[in-house]
């Protein structure tokens, strides 16, 4: 009993750098991280969607942050950390969908006693969007919650673009 309750006050993420910041997403939310891949653009998608790509004959919807939040992008300095992007492949009940990340970290366990709640706005991302934040040696780790960086109907209208874009 006391293992299973110890468990429970823990949280894994799986952290990543957008920008200057870190973030984090519950690793039960994460299919996988891929490499950077050629994305096909969609006509008449919402700005922050950058296109789609197929990932083993499964269409998937990309969504760049970076252009959510106003966010700017990391500078690479050199080809390592260029193989370090790509995207954390989410699973949103059921719905696949890729956020472009500009470098993975690692995988985190976070006591829940560590975790803050977030400040009104960190980096051009409203608190609504943010689980809480935990205090790190450089600064913060920012835990997103991925069901509320998109409101119902923007999954539906993303959702859409995806049908009608599949290959017959």
């Amino acid at each position: 009993m006391e293992h299973s309750m110890r468990i429970a006050d823990q949280n894994q993420l799986v952290t990543f750098q957008l920008g200057e910041e870190l973030y984090g997403v519950n690793i039960m939310d994460v299919k996988e991280i891929v490499r950077v891949q050629d994305i096909r653009a969609i006509p008449n998608a919402p700005i922050y969607v950058e296109g789609i790509f197929n990932l083993r004959s499964e269409i998937i919807p990309i969504i760049n942050l970076h252009k959510r939040f106003h966010i700017k992008k990391m500078e690479v300095e050199d080809e390592d950390e260029e193989l370090l992007s790509g995207f954390v492949i989410l699973d949103i009940d059921g719905m696949k969908l890729g956020i472009i990340i500009d470098r993975v970290s690692r995988v985190v366990t976070v006591e829940k006693e560590q975790i803050q709640p977030p400040p009104q706005m960190i980096a051009g991302i409203g608190s609504e969007y943010i689980r809480g934040v935990v205090r790190q040696e450089k600064g913060y780790l920012i835990i997103l919650d991925i069901r509320d960086l998109f409101n119902p109907k923007e999954l539906e209208r993303i959702a859409d673009l995806n049908i009608k874009r599949r290959p017959v």
